[in-house]
C-alpha cells in the first residue's frame, strides 16, 4: 500500500541524524538516510543507535524514515546488506531504498521496498513492472515531462505505488544509474557510491574537424532544480511524493528548503480543502518558522525546472559549477585594501564574514571573503569592503563591475538557531467527577489521552477569574508537541481548582496521549509481488541494468529476461561504450542542433547531429547524438590503470560472475 491517493509527502534529506531531526523540525513528512552501509554516499553513513534516535522523533509527528540502501552489490556483499535490512527493520525504520534488484531475492524484513532513483524508471512500463514486483513508492526520472509522468500515473495503482519526483537541488546530467564515467576513468563507481564528478569538470568542445567550439567550459554540468513554480502541475499529473536532493547538504541547507517547500505544499492543500478533491499533508502538525524561507540563499548553481516542461536551452551551469549567489551591487571604487560597493537595495547589510563574487572577463567566478565590512554612506548605500586577501589577487576587480553575495552570515546565523516550531494540533475537554476533574485531550489524528485528578469541587468567589485560570493552565502546551485548538469546559458551576493540581492533570493527559500515538502508530506494510512473476519489459539486458551479483541475476531470469550482461564495474566492457546517457544536448544548448536548424533559410540540411569531443587534460571523451529519442551518449572506455587495478582485487579476492564472459556492446 503506497500512499493514500490524497496524501502529498515531503521528503527531505538527511546526512546525519540531527540534520534529520532538524527536517522533521521544519515539515517534513519524511526522510532519507544512509544506513551504516550500502547507501549510494561513501561518506553519508550513520550508526544504528543514530537511526533510532531520529526514527523515535520523526514518529512523534507520523513522519516516517526511508533508510537508502541503493548500491548495486557484490556477491560477497549481499549477507552483509540483508543483515542491515533487518537491523535498520528492527530500529523502526519505515522503508529501504534500494537499486539492486538481488535484494528481492534475500531474506528482508517486512520493510517496505521504494526504487530508488538509479534504477532509471523512464517509461510507463517499467514504473508498472517495478510496482507488481512489490515496490510501494518508485522516484521517477528527473528528465520527464508533465505529460510523461501523467502516462505513468495512468499506468500503475496509486493505491499500491506511490510516484515520487525530485523537486529541488544538484541535478546528475546522465539518467540516474546511466553514468560510468567515474568508474572508467578511476575506479570510483556512482552506482556504488563514490562518483568523482567528471559532469562538473570544464572541457574544451572539438567538432568533427578538430575545430575548438567552446572553450574550458562545463559543458556537462547542469543549474540545480528548483520546481517550485510546479507543483500544481506536478500534483495533477500524479506526483505525490516530493523529493529534495541533498544528502551531502548541510543542516542549513536542509532547513531552509524543507521549509520552504513546507509552506508551497501547505498553500497548495489549503486552496484545494474545499475542491471535490481535497488534499492533505501525510504526516501531522503544523509548523511555523522564525524566518523566511528562500532557496537563494542557499548552494546553488542558479536554477532550472529542466525538462518538466519541455526542453530548454538555458538548463546549463556552463560558465562554473560554484554557486554564483545574488546580485547586490557594483563596485565603485578601489583603494589600496579596500573597494566600495553600492548595493541596489539600500536596506541591503554586509556583515563580517560575508562571501562575495564576481565574474572576471573570461566568465569565470572569482570568490571574495569579507573580513571586514563599513557602511559608509548609509543614505547612498555606499559600503567599504576589507577583504581577506590582498587587493591585488582579484583578477580584474575594477570600477563599474557587479558583486554578488553567496554568503550571507546573518543568515547563517539565523539558521543556526532553533528557527522552527512544529506541533500537533489538539482539542482539550474538562469534565468533573464525583471526586475531581477529568481531562481528555483528543489530538488531530484522532488519538485520545484521558487523565484525572481527585480534588474537593469548591466554588469559586470569582467566576470569571476561575474560568480564566482554569483555560491558561490547561493550556500550557508550550513543552510539548502539541497545540490546543479549542477547551471545552463541562462543568455544573465555576470552581476552584489549585494551579498545581492543573498542572498534573495536563501532565497527565498529554503522557496518555503520548502513549496512545506510540501504541496506535502503524508501520508500512510491504507490498506482495504480483502472481507468477509479471515478465520485464525487455528480453535482454545490456551492462547499463547493473546486475552485479547472481541474486540480481535470478530476479530477471524470473522475470523472463534471457540475455543478461555484467554490470560495467565486472570490468567486462573493455571497448568503446556509453559511458553517460543524458537528456542533456550539447548540440542543443550551443545552438547546433539539426533541430534547431529546420526552417532556416539557406541552413536546412547543412548542420548534422556529427559527434564532438570532450578534452580535459589527458582525458578523452566522445559525445554521439541520438536524435530520435532526443539523447546524448557520452562514449569512452575504461582506462588501463583501472582495469589493471581490477586483476589485482580479483586476485586477492576472486568474484567470478559469470561462468561466459558475454560478448562486447557497441555503443
Amino acid at each position: 500500500m503506497s500512499l493514500l491517493p490524497h496524501q502529498l509527502e515531503l521528503l527531505s534529506p538527511a546526512r546525519d541524524a540531527d540534520i534529520g531531526i532538524e527536517a522533521v523540525n521544519h515539515g517534513a513528512d519524511a526522510v532519507y538516510i544512509g544506513g551504516p552501509a550500502f547507501g549510494a554516499r561513501a561518506t553519508a553513513g550513520n550508526d544504528i543507535r543514530d537511526l533510532e534516535r531520529l526514527i523515535q522523533h520523526a514518529h512523534r509527528f507520523n513522519s516516517r524514515i526511508f533508510i537508502t540502501l541503493n548500491t548495486i552489490l557484490r556477491d560477497d556483499e549481499l549477507e552483509g546488506a540483508r543483515q542491515m535490512a533487518w537491523q535498520v527493520y528492527e530500529a523502526g525504520a519505515d522503508a529501504l531504498i534500494i537499486q539492486d534488484m538481488g535484494l528481492l531475492e534475500l531474506d528482508l524484513p517486512p520493510i517496505q521496498l521504494h526504487a530508488s532513483t538509479q534504477t532509471d524508471i523512464r517509461t510507463p512500463e517499467k514504473a508498472r513492472f517495478l510496482q507488481d514486483a512489490g515496490l510501494s513508492q518508485i522516484v521517477i526520472a528527473r528528465e520527464l515531462d508533465l505529460q510523461q509522468i501523467q502516462a505513468i500515473r495512468e499506468a500503475t495503482d496509486p493505491s499500491r505505488t506511490t510516484i515520487e519526483f525530485f523537486v529541488h537541488g544538484a541535478l546528475c546530467v546522465a539518467y540516474s544509474g546511466q553514468c560510468f564515467i567515474s568508474h572508467a576513468h578511476t575506479g570510483r563507481s556512482a552506482n556504488r557510491g563514490d562518483c568523482n564528478q567528471a559532469c562538473r569538470l570544464p572541457y574544451e568542445v572539438l567538432d568533427g574537424a578538430g575545430r575548438i567550439i567552446a572553450h574550458e567550459k562545463h559543458v556537462l554540468s547542469m543549474k540545480d532544480n528548483n520546481q517550485s513554480d510546479n507543483l500544481r502541475a506536478l500534483i495533477d499529473a500524479g506526483v505525490r511524493s516530493f523529493k529534495i536532493e541533498g544528502r551531502y547538504k548541510d543542516m542549513g541547507y536542509v532547513k531552509n528548503i524543507t521549509a520552504h517547500y513546507r509552506k508551497l505544499l501547505d498553500e497548495i492543500i489549503e486552496e484545494r480543502e474545499f475542491t471535490g478533491e481535497p488534499l492533505a499533508r501525510s504526516s501531522s502538525g503544523r509548523t511555523t518558522f522564525t524566518f523566511e524561507p528562500d532557496p537563494d540563499q542557499n548552494f546553488n548553481r542558479e536554477f532550472t525546472d529542466y525538462f518538466v516542461n519541455g526542453r530548454k536551452e538555458d538548463i546549463g551551469a556552463f560558465d562554473t559549477p560554484k554557486t554564483p549567489g545574488r546580485a547586490i551591487g557594483w563596485v565603485t571604487q578601489i583603494g589600496d585594501n579596500w573597494f566600495e560597493l553600492e548595493v541596489s537595495d539600500k536596506t541591503t547589510a554586509l556583515h563580517n564574514g560575508d562571501g562575495l563574487c564576481y565574474y572576471d572577463l573570461q566568465k569565470e567566478l572569482v570568490g571574495v571573503h569579507i573580513n571586514r565590512a563599513e557602511c559608509v554612506a548609509p543614505k547612498k548605500g555606499i559600503w567599504r569592503v576589507f577583504p581577506k586577501n590582498e587587493i591585488t589577487e582579484f583578477k580584474d576587480l575594477r570600477k563599474g563591475l557587479e558583486i554578488n553575495r553567496n554568503r550571507d552570515m546573518d543568515w547563517v546565523r539565523t539558521l543556526e538557531k532553533k528557527s522552527s516550531d512544529r506541533r500537533i494540533g489538539l482539542w482539550a475537554h474538562l469534565a468533573e467527577t464525583a471526586d475531581g476533574f477529568a481531562l481528555t485531550l483528543t489530538d488531530e489524528d484522532g488519538f485520545v489521552g484521558s487523565a484525572s485528578v481527585i480534588q474537593p469541587h469548591q466554588p469559586a468567589t470569582d467566576a470569571v477569574k476561575a474560568e480564566a485560570t482554569l483555560r491558561d493552565q490547561l493550556g500550557r502546551f508550550g513543552a510539548t508537541r502539541f497545540a490546543v485548538h479549542a477547551m471545552a469546559l463541562q462543568l455544573s458551576q465555576p470552581w476552584f481548582v489549585p494551579a498545581s493540581a492543573l498542572n498534573q492533570l495536563r501532565r497527565d493527559a498529554v503522557v496518555a496521549l503520548e502513549d496512545a500515538r506510540t501504541a496506535g502508530f502503524v508501520r508500512l506494510p510491504r507490498a506482495v509481488p504480483v502472481q507468477p512473476p509479471v515478465p520485464f519489459p525487455e528480453d535482454t539486458l545490456t551492462y547499463l541494468a547493473n546486475v552485479f551479483n547472481h541474486k540480481a541475476h535470478d530476479f530477471y531470469v524470473k522475470h523472463g529476461v534471457k540475455v543478461i550482461d555484467a554490470a560495467y564495474e565486472s570490468k567486462e566492457e573493455e571497448g568503446e561504450v556509453s559511458l553517460m546517457i543524458t537528456k542533456h544536448c550539447v548540440r542543443f544548448s550551443m545552438s547546433l542542433c539539426p533541430k534547431q536548424a529546420k526552417g532556416v533559410i539557406g541552413v536546412k540540411g547543412t548542420i548534422k547531429a556529427e559527434p564532438l569531443q570532450l578534452i580535459n587534460g589527458k582525458e578523452k571523451l566522445t559525445l554521439r547524438f541520438d536524435c530520435k529519442p532526443c539523447e546524448m551518449h557520452v562514449v569512452g572506455k575504461m582506462k588501463k590503470s583501472v582495469m589493471n587495478q581490477h586483476l589485482k582485487d580479483m586476485q586477492a579476492q576472486p568474484l567470478q560472475f559469470y561462468r561466459t564472459r558475454p560478448a562486447p556492446t557497441s555503443a
